[in-house]
């Protein structure tokens, strides 16, 4: 009889330290390196509450700290290729999670990160100098790697509906696209900062109009693990036999169990054309190799321990998007925000309150930061009068975080 492992029952309460432990989030908060970037010390008897930087304040799970644990070890550290369980690892990942079952090793290629993937895959649907389309409010990552690479960004704005539901302007797309001459597109799956998982019906019309356009196609899908309130993701290649020949997608484990700090992602690309031609981009870069603890680090999050780690975290992450969707309904006239359905973001709207007060975005960030609020500039994401809020701490935190804003910031 095989013996079960027993199951591990996750603590997503008790505040983490993680002061001197390699994070910015909390480390670099009044470091004048990183002025304004990053929030300034608060006033005194208020500490931060870091929702700025997009990672968590949560532990992760013990089978990923168990895999690299079991490397360290060997006492050898040498040259590597991924190995077959690697490989296993992601495929079955796909297959139970987002119920891709035709993933083979072939398809799968190592990026370092993800913007390093986007780069590879420009380089290959366009050459600097050329526009690129993406929609707004737009991933500031995506903003300074397509820009400093030489590509010149054309922007297509989200829309909230009557519902506040953030929609893309399929329009508008195809407007920019021909005018424009745009022969590439990123694509955020689901979309950070608005924190939209898209239907199947919506992916498949957006394809439509790449394919009717003859633009290449990046579909950064990082998120699609962190879904909320039972969201489902849909894989962007899934949605057509176009998509599935002319989408290069991005994905890692890092934003999923909190390890961007040990790089590592990776594409799948089923075309070989257009997979030869990404790849060897990537190795011409020579550093797109994969470090031997980003390997196993991924091995023991896709396990089945790992699955059980997000399974746990999932209604938490549910639990504190509902608390700051209410509060900002309820308590913050003038103030609005999509409940998120995807990542651990939410994206606050203050255009009204900031007229009706005669203030201005900065005052506003600093009123915030004043009292502890670790928030982010809605002005990196091309949109200056939001505010994004990383969710991803004890529900203790956040309802800290909105009582200081209620009291402080948006009713004082």
């Amino acid at each position: 009889m095989t013996e079960q492992k027993e199951r591990i029952i996750y603590d997503f309460e008790t505040l983490l330290d993680r002061r001197g432990h390699d994070a910015i989030a909390v480390d670099a908060v009044g470091d004048p390196q990183w002025k304004g970037f990053a929030p300034t010390e608060p006033k005194e008897g208020f500490d931060c509450i870091p929702m700025w930087v997009a990672d968590m304040n949560f532990p992760t799970a013990r089978s990923i700290q168990e895999a690299m644990i079991r490397r360290i070890e060997h006492p050898a550290f040498g040259y590597f290729s991924p190995t077959e369980e690697y490989y296993q690892a992601i495929t079955g990942w796909h297959a139970r999670r987002k119920g891709v079952t035709d993933l083979t090793p072939e398809v799968i290629g190592y990026e370092n990160g993800v913007l390093g993937g986007v780069l590879s895959a420009l380089k290959v649907f366009a050459v600097p100098g050329e526009n690129v389309l993406l929609h707004s409010p737009t991933y500031m990552g995506f903003t300074h790697c397509v820009e400093d690479a030489g590509f010149r960004i054309i922007h297509s704005p989200l829309k909230r509906d009557e519902q506040g539901i953030w929609r893309m302007d399929y329009e508008d797309m195809e407007e920019k696209i021909r005018r424009h001459h745009i022969h590439a597109a990123i694509f955020c799956s689901p979309h950070n900062p608005a924190g939209r998982v898209w239907t199947r019906e919506e992916i498949a019309a957006a394809m439509e109009v790449y394919a009717r356009n003859g633009v290449g196609v990046i579909s950064d899908e990082i998120w699609s693990d962190l879904l909320i309130g039972g969201a489902k993701h849909i894989p962007t290649q899934s949605v057509s036999d176009w998509a599935k020949t002319h989408v290069v997608s991005l994905y890692a484990p890092s934003k999923t169990f909190n390890l961007a700090g040990l790089i590592g992602s990776y594409h799948v690309i089923y075309d070989k054309t257009l997979r030869e031609r990404v790849e060897s981009i990537g190795a011409r870069t020579h550093y797109n190799s994969m470090n031997v603890l980003s390997q196993h680090a991924l091995i023991g999050a896709y396990s089945a321990e790992g699955e059980s780690w997000l399974e746990q975290l999932l209604p938490v992450l549910t639990e504190n998007v509902n608390l700051a969707a209410d509060c900002i309904r309820d308590r913050f006239p003038g103030v609005s925000a999509f409940r998120s359905e995807g990542t651990y973001m939410l994206f606050m709207d203050c255009a009204d309150w900031l007229k009706d007060r005669g203030m201005r975005q900065p005052e506003l960030l600093q009123k915030g930061w004043d009292y502890g609020i670790g928030w982010q500039d809605g002005r990196l994401f091309q949109a200056p009068e939001s505010i994004r809020l990383n969710l991803a701490s004890p529900t203790h935190r956040i309802r800290e975080a909105f009582r200081r804003m209620d009291q402080y910031v948006f009713n004082a």
